[in-house]
């Protein structure tokens, strides 16, 4: 038997050197145990420094491997030495390795009593495994139904609430284990978010008692146990604010009755105590519902300078507006979606909520009084040019953002720039790209622009050399470089890199390629400086980078006509450093 595409290559490509070496050392010395293929699954015991074999598993499909997993502790990227020397076995001794049934078909030779005396004796000798079992049994076998009665209504809830109070707790457990073997990630958090997320579906699908049941029981179960994760340094913040969010939207979706609210109240006092701040939002929600006078008013479109409150809005305000709106969106209440979110600020969802509803011209007006910054008027422009026959109102919106605050100049200035082009409106196009530019100089839009420009390059490239020369921000050097270059301004070129300290750097070398002609003197310098550093502090792993900048000085030498210079300088490198054996090989080359 061999696994597909296996290698030697490949097993190292997937392993560090460290372990690559061990692991061999481990398949050499004979230290697998067991090695047994079950279809498309291969099992390893793993002799090693505990008194128990580690338990190695590989998966394999017919184009290759796709999982290789062991119970050690190892943590530290790639393939342990456990799994190494198991693939080394299955690559050279594939003799080794037993075959043996597949779990499908042990189990169809066991009937039901057979299989529960199986599933208890395993339980028996490793309790921990119950959990797994009961998560998987309340996936598949829906639990008894438990019916919750108001005075209105029922509502069915058919969650296990105490199962989803146990997988949380199960899940932290697990995440403190993951922890004592030397993980350092937070693997809780993403575990409980998809329960979260269940939860949210049942809101969403109307079924409210499912939904209340299941926020109730994580909720709980979260604010009871967290305290095991939280030495390790697992912080509650996103937790928490995904449960806020879900349970408000269940909370102003649901039509809850008196009972139901208080009940939710004595939760609410109990999780606040515990989390404190994270379940204002959820207590504003379970206090107001869609009763609240101010936002009654705005719903009926009554609109002041206070928004859907009374005096200061809270911190949490646009957080409970932007969950509001979307039930809105979600029941088809649109006038009021719009209301609400005119009155509370929220620009953009006001605005293309209008362009959906093909009501330009009122989402033209709204614009021109509301959009205070660029990023609004990107966002309404791209929505706009979406639009069929509206791309002439969103240049007009792109346009008008440029004079707005803002930190998206570039990406506005982009943007207005290639809506312009595809209205032909070239004069536009080319001020927008010099507007880009300015903003963040780059060799691409600076080509751009001189294509945009035509006979007016030449006054044009002027200005834009200067906002070059004044840029200091990120990326601003291979800007620099790339521009210095292409205009033949290699002295500028080399005023950029002329102090950069690192060895290998690839604007240096681009600079030096034309300084070889352009300033011999400097490339001869600048190069030798850089490999003498390298070869005077004897860093062998670097002879290499050495060699190539030397290459480069020898070029300038010969291009200004001084190849006794190079010959002489090369003979004395060979006289000081040549007991450097590896050196002294890459220069046998350099004649």
């Amino acid at each position: 038997m061999s696994i597909p595409q296996l290698s030697q290559e490949m097993i190292r490509q997937y392993a560090t050197d460290k372990s690559w070496r061990r692991g061999k050392d481990y398949y050499d010395r004979d230290c697998i145990r067991q090695i047994y293929q079950r279809k498309e699954l291969i099992t390893a015991e793993v002799l090693g420094n505990n008194a128990r074999p580690y338990q190695v598993t590989v998966g394999f499909e017919q184009d290759g491997l796709i999982s290789a997993n062991c119970n050690c502790p190892y943590d530290w990227g790639g393939y342990c030495k456990h799994i190494v020397a198991v693939l080394l076995t299955c690559l050279h001794e594939p003799n080794k390795i037993q075959f043996r049934p597949s779990l499908e078909q042990i189990l169809d030779r066991l009937n039901e009593i057979q299989t529960q005396n199986l599933i208890q004796k395993l339980v028996a000798d490793r309790p921990e495994l119950l959990n797994d079992i009961e998560r998987f049994a309340d996936r598949i076998v829906p639990p008894v139904v438990v019916e919750t009665k108001s005075n209105k209504s029922s509502r069915k809830v058919t969650v296990n609430s105490n199962a989803i109070r146990s997988q949380v707790r199960y899940i932290l457990e697990d995440s403190v284990r993951h922890f004592e073997y030397g993980g350092e990630e937070d693997i809780a958090s993403e575990e409980i978010y998809s329960l979260i997320q269940d939860a949210q579906m049942y809101t969403q699908q109307g079924d409210y008692g499912n939904a209340i049941a299941m926020l109730t029981a994580i909720t709980d179960s979260c604010v009871e146990n967290w305290d095991v994760v939280d030495e390790y340094g697992v912080d509650n913040g996103e937790v928490a604010s995904q449960l806020s969010d879900v349970w408000c939207e269940t909370i102003l979706s649901a039509d809850l009755e008196q009972g139901e609210k208080v009940d939710l109240q004595v939760n609410l006092e109990f999780w606040r105590n515990s989390w404190g701040e994270y379940f204002d939002l959820v207590g504003a929600a379970l206090e107001q519902g869609w009763d609240y006078p101010p936002l009654k008013k705005v719903l009926q479109g009554n609109i002041t300078s206070s928004g859907a409150w009374e005096g200061e809005a809270p911190y949490y305000a646009d957080d409970l507006a932007l969950i509001r709106l979307q039930i809105l969106e979600r029941q088809e209440r649109i006038e009021e979606y719009l209301y609400l979110a005119e009155a509370e600020g929220q620009v953009i969802l006001h605005l293309t909520m209008l362009v959906r509803l093909d009501r330009i011209s009122e989402a033209m007006q709204a614009a021109r009084k509301s959009m205070a910054t660029k990023e609004e008027a990107l966002a309404f422009s791209q929505c706009l040019v979406n639009q069929q026959n509206a791309q002439i109102e969103a240049l007009a919106i792109a346009k008008q953002g440029l004079d707005l605050p803002g930190r998206s100049q570039y990406e506005l200035a982009k943007w207005t720039s290639e809506i312009a082009l595809e209205l032909d409106n070239l004069i536009t196009a080319r001020d927008s790209k010099v507007k880009a530019f300015q903003a963040s100089p780059n060799f691409a839009d600076y080509l751009e622009v001189k294509k945009l420009a035509g006979e007016n390059w030449t006054d044009i490239k002027q200005e834009l050399l200067v906002t070059l020369e004044t840029y200091d921000s990120w990326g601003a050097e291979e800007a620099k470089v790339n521009i210095y270059l292409y205009e033949g301004m290699v002295d500028k070129a080399i005023a950029v890199v002329d102090n950069f300290s690192f060895y290998g750097n690839n604007l240096v070398r681009k600079v030096m390629d034309a300084a070889i002609i352009a300033n011999p003197d400097w490339a001869i310098s600048n190069a030798c400086k850089r490999a003498e550093a390298i070869i005077n502090a004897g860093k062998a792993q670097y002879y290499d980078e050495a060699v190539e900048w030397l290459a480069k000085a020898r070029n300038a030498f010969l291009a200004s006509e001084r190849k006794r210079e190079w010959s002489d300088y090369r003979a004395n490198l060979v006289t000081i450093h040549g007991r450097k054996r590896k050196f002294m090989g890459l220069m046998a080359s350099l004649i």
